[in-house]
Parts: C-alpha cells; structure tokens; sequence
C-alpha cells in the first residue's frame, strides 16, 4: 500500500485482525506513555480509547510505514506499524499544548463509556513501572515501552515516533535508554500470563451516585422555577442566602453513619488490614466529637494539616470507618479510615483550643503496615503511644543500634492503646533507636514477631532483612524476612542511626538486603555489601548502597530513587565506587548481585572479574567509570551512580 493510497475494506478488516491479536501490546503501549497525572482510572479509559480508535475507516489515508519498523519479531507486519503510529498519535497529544486541557478531559467519561466504576490495570508491575517513568516526557515513555517491551531496535524506534509527530525522537530514544529500570521489573511486564488490557473495576459510592442524581433533578427544577421567576419579577434584594449542603455531604458528616467493624471481625477474615479495626476508645459515642472530627475533615480552616507525600487530605466521598475515638494525656483522639488513607483529628479535652489533622497513605496494607499508629507524642517527642490493631498479642520495645539488647515488655491496655514508649530522637543525636517488637495472635499465624519503626510519620514503619545468598545463582532468591532474629538485629544494628535519613518520607517499609560479600585487598578484612531500601505506599522507593566492615562505619556507595531497585521487580543489583585501603592505596570496589558472573570496568580503570565481586587497582586520575556486569544466561547490568570515581 503506498503512501497515497487509502486503506480500502480488506485492508480494514485485516487491520482488525491485527488490533485484536495486538490489543494488550498496544494497551500497554497507551497507558505507560499516558501522564501518571491522568490517574489510574483516566488512563486505563484513555488507553483503550487511543487503540480502539487506531482501527482506521475505510477512505483514510494509509500511513507510510517500514517492514523494518516492526514488532522486532521475525515476521513484522507493516499494518502493525500503521496502528501502533496511530495510537502514538492520540496518547502522545498530552505533551503538547493542549496537556492541561486532555487531563482535564481525561477525567470525564469517554468511550468505551463507563458509569459507576473506578479501573485499574491488572497488578504484576505496570504501576511501578508508570510510577518509575515518573515525569518523564510522553515520547521517552513511549521509547520506553517500544524498547524495552516490545523489543524494538533504537533505529525503529526512532522512525516510529518521528512518524508519529515527536519532535525529537533520537533525543526520546536516549532518554528512555537512561532511565533507572532493574531487569525484574521489565521481566515481570513480559510474562505471557500479564495482560494489560485486563481491568480490575470496583463500584463507585452507590447511595452518593443515587442521591447526586436526585440532586441533579432536583436542581434543574428548581433552576426552572427560578428562572421563571426571574424573568417574571426580576432580580432578588437584600443580602445573599448561602446555600444549604447537598444530600450527599450530610450523610459524610453525619456520625451515625460512620461505618463500625465488629470486635471479632479480624478473626475471621482474609483480609488482614485496617478494615477489619474494630472501633475503640471511650468516646466512640460521642456524637459531638465525632461531628467536630468530620466536620474539621470536611472544612479545616485555619486547623492545620499535615499529609505523607503523595496524599491528599481531601474530604472522604462517602462515610468513613471510625477506628478510634479517646482520651490521651490531656488530648482527645479520633481516628478514621477513608480507602487508602487514615486520619487522625486531635482536640484539647475541652473541645475547644488548638485542633490538628494529620493524613497518611495506607495503600494495600497487611499484618505489619496495619499493626499500629501513633495515638500522641509526649511533648518533646521523645516518647508516643500507638493504637496496636486487634491482631497483637504482645508487645516490646528494643534497642535496634545495639544488636544484643534482649526486649523490654510494653504494657497495652484493652483497648489496645500501648503505655508510652520512647521513639527515635531527632535532630542528628542518635545514642540508640527504639524499634517496636510485635507479636501476632496465634489465630491468624503462628511465631510470627516483627519490627517496626517510629519515624515520625502516622503509621510506623516495617522493618525487614534478607541475608546474603546462599548457593548456586540458579538458586531461588531469598526473600526478605522478619528484623528479629540474631543475624538481622547484626546487619542492623550498624545502619540504624541511618533511619533518620528517611524521616521525611512516606514509606511503608524498609529492607536490608545483604547481596555480596568479599576479602578487601590489604589485609582491609572482610566486607558487606548491602542495599537499603526504602518501599513508598505508591510502590517504587529509595535505595542506597552501602558497603560495610567487621566493626566499621558503613561507607556509602550509590543511591536512587523512585526505582524497583533492591526489590520484587528489580533484583538484578550491581554498584561500584573508588575506595582507599588502610595502606593508602586507591582501588575500584564494584560487588553485584546473586546471578551476576562477571564484572567489567572500562574509562579510568580498565579491569575484569569472572565472579561477583571486583577488586582493581586505581593507579591512575580519579574520572568516570563505567561499570557492567554479566548475568546468568548472557543478559547484562549496569552499575548504579556511585560516589567518589566509579561511576555508572
């Protein structure tokens, strides 16, 4: 079919043929090109709005398009090239002027039509991924996904997206090749069971739509009848009449409606998180506080409110569950659950005085993220107390910076608030680090103690090991496991006062993953390669590499962020960085992960290694290095950016 010819019927009908065989590619494709400022729901509809509309009608001119611009496949099809121009058109219209305007429209319903129901894409990674291209321009996103998904060389790329109107795809293509993504998660994204047309839907506020719609009808005759009066009488006079709240936010602040979970509910459920807290405290009747509570939610004012990154503190869409309402220290409490948020309000006793509201992120909470949250702080901060869910049995207080301090029993009273319990100092003093101890009731799981951590946040955080490999690199990895036994208190203990880093932070929980360990040239002893990483409640997080000695201060050595990294999709790990022996002498350290079989340097040092850890001399100027490993079955990685010379 040549350029001034158009797609005639057969052509149609096989282009169709070809969409449908296509359609999860080229979802994929749509969404992950798509703004992360769209939201989850606008996206999932915009996306499968673009392909739908890339099956072009009879009459319409044929795009040009190269057998050398294909899928990467061995037989590629220039109709696929034609749909996939056609798609990249429509998703990439948001990067030009008329962004604001698309994520606008992009919150309205547009075909396919969809009423009543929010949509998110399947799990398996396609939202980390979104999260891990984070601002990046919509043509990089879309070099991104050709690239790396569906296996397109640069070249093609290239030639796709100039097709499609990018201004600079060569420019696109390099930036997309730059960005921070671990092999894990690009593996998880092309596993033949993920299907990213597939939707996970859930009904929006049932009662709210009914009652919006009432309002609706209800509103429109009254607009009639106004204007009729208008037009007959004129405009009213005198002083302006407010109006009164609609239905649907009478029934949100309304106390009676609050949603109430029975005692036992979390005994005899599978899901294991903040919805199944009973409602507790002394002042849960108290229809007055809880009005005030919703009512600062719904209207703060001057009340001012502290948010986790990433959330907002807007009022709830219909009634919230109430988990706590009480008595502290001089202080009432009142806590409440909205999806994936929890608020907490606080008053003086009296009602009256200074009022807080404090918002954080809850998203798919589980036995430890839901474990606790902080009630108060003593003045000071150098004490709180928390609100243990209805699983714990038990509870303690440690010492994390010293790895031999036995736990100290914390009281809890029955209603699960726990006795003061001192928390972590802030402002650079660090001479220990109270950690939480918790143990599970043995009605959901058996032995099952784990740690968590103050950091100033709502909702404490999780802290969790996994220890250095063990076999064969064709080996499973090991999983991260709970900070209570005696090699993760060890790991620990050295990289506590390191916590403080994250305080400002919304994380969920936080893992030391100890990946390599070596023999140090001059005699320097044996040293531990870990990765710290920090999970946010949205899913990517922070990273940062540290290598430590037997007794010494742990040397850090690259870090990251917004990535999957040192997690579930991103395993695959390597760093370098230039370090200097006890003898004076300068070398390049590099160490990576379970499955790497070889490291090369290349730029300042030119070095080898045919197993998982490098040790070179430095003989020359400090400058850039670029530093590679071999993976198991030939694949390779990439050094992350690391301090001193060595250099990704």
């Amino acid at each position: 079919m040549s350029t001034s010819q158009r797609f005639g019927s057969d052509a149609v009908e096989h282009a169709e043929a070809v969409l449908v065989e296509q359609y999860p590619r080229l979802v994929r494709l749509a969404y992950l090109t798509l703004p992360n400022s769209s939201g989850r729901h606008a996206r999932v509809l915009l996306a499968h709005k673009a392909v739908q509309r890339a099956l072009p009608r009879p009459g319409t001119p044929a795009e040009p398009a190269r057998a050398d611009g294909g899928t990467g496949d061995a037989d590629p099809h220039p109709t696929l090239v034609r749909i996939r121009i056609r798609v990249l058109r429509a998703v990439l219209a948001p990067a030009g002027p008329a962004g604001g305007a698309w994520a606008r429209i992009g919150r309205l319903p547009v075909p396919p039509f969809v009423w009543g129901l929010r949509l998110w894409p399947p799990a398996g990674g396609i939202d980390e991924a979104a999260q891990t291209l984070g601002d990046a321009p919509a043509p990089v996103r879309a070099a991104f996904v050709l690239h790396h998904l569906d296996d397109l060389t640069e070249r093609e790329v290239v030639r796709l997206l100039g097709s499609a109107g990018a201004a600079d795809p060569a420019g696109a293509v390099r930036d997309a090749l730059a960005l921070p993504v671990g092999e894990g998660l690009l593996q998880a994204l092309r596993r033949p069971e993920f299907d990213a047309s597939v939707v996970s839907a859930r009904p929006t506020d049932l009662l709210r739509r009914r009652r919006r719609a009432r309002v609706c009808w209800a509103g429109l005759a009254t607009l009639a009848v106004a204007l009729t009066a208008l037009s007959v009488h004129g405009p009213p006079s005198g002083p302006d009449a407010r109006p009164a709240a609609g239905p649907a936010a009478s029934a949100v602040l309304d106390p009676g409606r609050l949603q109430r979970v029975p005692a036992e509910a979390w005994a005899d459920t599978a899901r294991v998180d903040f919805t199944a807290w009973p409602a507790r405290g002394g002042r849960t009747g108290d229809r007055d506080l809880l009005a005030r509570a919703l009512r600062t939610w719904a209207a703060p004012g001057r009340t001012p409110v502290t948010m986790t990154p990433g959330t907002t503190a807007e009022p709830p869409a219909r009634p919230p569950q109430l988990l706590y309402a009480g008595e502290l220290d001089g202080r009432t409490v009142v806590l409440l659950r909205d999806e994936d948020r929890v608020v907490r309000y606080g008053e003086t006793t009296t009602g009256s005085g200074v009022r807080t509201l404090d918002v954080t992120r809850t998203d798919d909470a589980g036995v430890t993220t839901a474990a606790a949250l902080t009630l108060s702080r003593a003045p000071g901060g150098a004490s709180a107390r928390y609100l243990l869910a209805p699983w714990i049995a038990t509870a303690a207080t440690r010492d994390l910076l010293r790895a031999g301090d036995a736990p100290h029993t914390l009281a809890v009273a029955g209603d699960g608030v726990t006795a003061p319990a001192a928390v972590p100092a802030g402002g650079g003093s660090c001479a220990s680090w109270p950690v939480l101890e918790l143990t599970s009731s043995t009605r959901i799981v058996e032995k099952h103690s784990f740690v968590l951590t103050d950091l100033g946040a709502l909702s404490p955080v999780h802290l969790t090991y996994t220890p250095l490999p063990d076999g064969p690199a064709a080996a499973p990895a090991r999983q991260p496991r709970e900070a209570t036994g005696p090699e993760a208190r060890t790991a620990w203990a050295p990289l506590a006062c390191r916590l403080g880093e994250l305080r400002a932070g919304a994380y969920r929980a936080v893992n030391v993953w100890d990946f390599a360990a070596a023999r140090l040239p001059d005699g320097a002893g044996r040293a531990v390669w870990s990765c710290t990483r920090a999970s946010g409640w949205a899913g990517p997080g922070d990273v940062t590499v540290r290598m430590r000695l037997e007794g010494g201060t742990p040397q850090d050595v690259a870090r990251a962020r917004s990535t999957a990294a040192c997690g579930r999709f991103g395993q695959h790990l390597l760093a370098g960085f230039r370090w200097r022996s006890p003898a004076g002498r300068w070398y390049l350290l590099a160490a990576g992960s379970r499955q790497v079989t070889g490291i090369t340097a290349t730029g300042a040092v030119r070095a080898g290694a045919t197993d998982r850890t490098l040790a070179a001399p430095w003989t020359g100027p400090d400058g850039p290095v670029s530093v590679t490993g071999t993976l198991v079955g030939g694949g390779t990685v990439t050094a992350l950016d690391g301090a001193g010379g060595g250099r990704d």
